[in-house]
């Protein structure tokens, strides 16, 4: 039991002195961290207490290991929201003191799929606008977003002419959005999406699939946006009910 509590009291030191060094800025963000051996060295420890304290680091995005290559200090998250908040990335990345902007890729009017059909509950040959972007944050790909609006909800021929989608809708097709179902998932490389986005093979995208909704619980728009997981740290306060 003593050997136990030790040894899980020597790694949580370890995790506490890397964290300590990135701080100092002797481990800088994209730099490779010295090998296992050479950890162990400097803080005198084990190689398995210096193993245990990076899964640890790892699992909390801190650092991340590359096989065949080394173990990296990954960048700290340019952006970090609560998810209970229903934002549109434009509010997110002036928020962060950022200018945003937009590369327009596709946007046009589409026959949608079936499912699709049924998830926007749309009518028989109706069509959905489709868009597809890259929002920038100080000229920096920062989101891929591809949005899906019903087409009964825009006047003819009506396209995207703003940064806000939230706005354009309440512009065009007078409705406001009042809330959203989302579901958060990651996905790896995806050649389209992460090359636009500037991402490496190795790096994971946060993924956010929302349905949006007005106050008459109209489903208006629904979005897939596509985020940096380097730059994006989102989270959801949670409290227990009694």
């Amino acid at each position: 039991m003593y050997t136990e509590d030790y040894h899980k009291s020597r790694y949580l030191v370890i995790i506490d002195k890397i964290k300590e060094e990135i701080e100092k800025g002797n481990f800088n963000p994209g730099e490779r961290l010295p090998s296992e051996t050479e950890l162990a060295k400097q803080f005198k420890v084990s190689r398995s207490t210096v193993r245990e304290a990076l899964r640890s680091l790892e699992q909390d995005s801190i650092i991340t290991k590359k096989h065949g290559i080394g173990t990296f200090i990954n960048q700290k998250p340019l952006y970090s929201n609560g998810i209970e908040e229903l934002f549109s990335v434009t509010d997110l990345i002036q928020r962060g003191g950022q200018t945003p902007g937009t590369r327009l890729i596709f946007s046009d009017y589409l026959t949608p799929s079936s499912q699709e059909k049924e998830k926007l509950n749309l009518k028989d040959n109706e069509k959905i606008l489709l868009v597809k972007r890259i929002r920038t944050s100080n000229q920096e790909p920062l989101v891929y977003c591809i949005d899906k609006i019903p087409e009964h909800l825009l006047p003819k021929g009506c396209t995207l002419d703003r940064e806000s989608i939230f706005d354009f809708l309440e512009d065009k097709a007078n409705v406001k959005i009042d809330y959203a179902t989302t579901d958060i998932e990651t996905t790896s490389y995806l050649p389209e999406i992460s090359d636009s986005l500037k991402c490496d093979k190795e790096m994971p995208l946060l993924v956010l699939k929302q349905s949006h909704y007005d106050e008459k619980d109209q489903l208006i728009l629904y979005s897939i946006n596509y985020f940096r997981s380097d730059n994006f740290s989102f989270h959801v306060f949670r409290k227990r009910l009694k």
